[in-house]
Formats: structure tokens, sequence, C-alpha cells
């Protein structure tokens, strides 16, 4: 199944036109013609079937046929993750997760971050590209960057991690985990979180995890909790 996006439809949508881009990757590129059948999702968990009406390379215009919506998942899997210094890691690590069936991600700039800016607009359109590539029905939350300071001063409900390097009394993630429960988890920069930072997280409640007996790069230990969590709640 080749799937498509349209955040603007619901359940009361009848008709639709995709933009120009999208219009004609479908009708140049992918030869589409009218009375073709596509697949849509709004990144919400419904996919839709529907039908090509009017085969314009400028405005693809289509009818909803029937739709389906997944069931709304029974736990919140949210990343805190620290941008790499290189972006295409970062950007991998992204994909990855979406494959696997993250649900949000923030980026967290911390005492030994190098990279404090990001371009959100195209991790946004990697995490749709992903999304479409792999089926996925729900299309991640990507927050705005924040100081690692600023986000402990918000509440996440549910079970909250953080991993580090340090030598200290850790669980393993997989024996913190419990299924059907909301996490949120903290991954720090190249570096490691400082011991001041983790002192911080401990104080806010924050259970200190190791992901295992390897030093992991940023982006391999945000795959590494990602894929933990949605294993430990599958069916």
């Amino acid at each position: 199944m080749q799937l498509f996006y349209n955040p603007n439809i619901n359940e009361t949508t009848e008709s639709f036109s995709f933009d120009k881009e999208e219009s004609k990757h479908i009708i140049k590129v992918l030869r589409k013609k009218d009375s073709d059948i596509l697949f849509v999702t709004n990144g919400l968990g419904y996919l839709f079937k529907t039908e090509i009406t009017l085969a314009s390379d400028n405005k693809c215009t289509v009818k909803i046929i029937s739709f389906e919506k997944s069931a709304t998942p029974k736990f919140h899997l949210h990343l805190v993750v620290a941008p790499t210094k290189m972006n295409d890691r970062f950007e991998w690590f992204l994909e990855k997760a979406t494959e696997i069936g993250i649900h949000e991600i923030t980026p967290i700039i911390c005492d030994r971050s190098e990279r404090k800016v990001i371009n959100t607009e195209r991790f946004d359109k990697i995490l749709l590209t992903a999304m479409k590539q792999s089926n996925v029905l729900f299309l991640p939350k990507l927050n705005n960057a924040i100081s690692f300071k600023e986000f402990l001063k918000q509440k996440q409900e549910g079970l909250n991690f953080i991993a580090h390097c340090e030598e200290t009394d850790k669980k393993t993630l997989k024996t913190a985990l419990k299924p059907n429960e909301n996490v949120t988890i903290l991954i720090g920069p190249e570096g490691d979180f400082t011991e001041k930072e983790i002192e911080l997280a401990l104080d806010s409640n924050y259970i200190p995890v190791s992901l295992g007996n390897t030093r992991l790069r940023t982006e391999t230990a945000a795959i590494v909790a990602c894929h933990s969590v949605v294993f430990v709640n599958e069916n």
C-alpha cells in the first residue's frame, strides 16, 4: 500500500484536492489517472480509501469512499533527545523512531550540547516521509527545542526515565518498563549529561536507567530506548 497524507481531512470530509507538489507527484511520477484508488492518512490514526475524480497535475482531486481508524495506542512514548552535532545522525533517529512507533519528540539543549539550533521544518518533513514510507498512521509530534532545565519544569505523566552513562545505581530500562504506561525518556548529548543535570533530573523524580553494557551514541541510545518501549507494549 502506498500512503499519502492530508492533515485537514476527517470523518466528515467527502472530497479534497492535493496541493500542487503532491498532485504533480501523483499524476506525473506515479502516473495515476481518473478512478484510480489512493490511500490517505491524516496522521491521526485514520486510513481513508479514496478515488481520483480529477487527475490534474495542478490539483488532483479525490472522493472518499471509506475510512477506518486504528485503535488508539494504550501508551504514549515521548523521547527527549539532545540534537547531535551532525544533523544527519539526528535525522536518522527521527526516521527510524517513526518506523518503530514513537509518538512525541522533544529536542533538548544541554550543557554539553554541541548543536543548539535545529531546523524544525526539515525535521517535520523527515517524520512525514518516514510515516508514509512505513505505512504508519500516526504522525509523531515534534516539539520546539527547549533547554534541559526548562523541560524539567514541565510535568510528564507516567514513567519518567533518564538514561546516562555515569557509574551510579541504575535499573536496566527493560526491567523498569511496564506495558500500557506513558513513558518519557531523557537522552543526553555526545559527552552525556553533566552530574548537575543528572541531579536535577533525579530531584524531578526521573528514574536513572541503563540501556545496556556498551556506550552508545546519542542517536543509537534513542533508538534502543524507543524499541524497548514499543517491544514491551506489543500484544
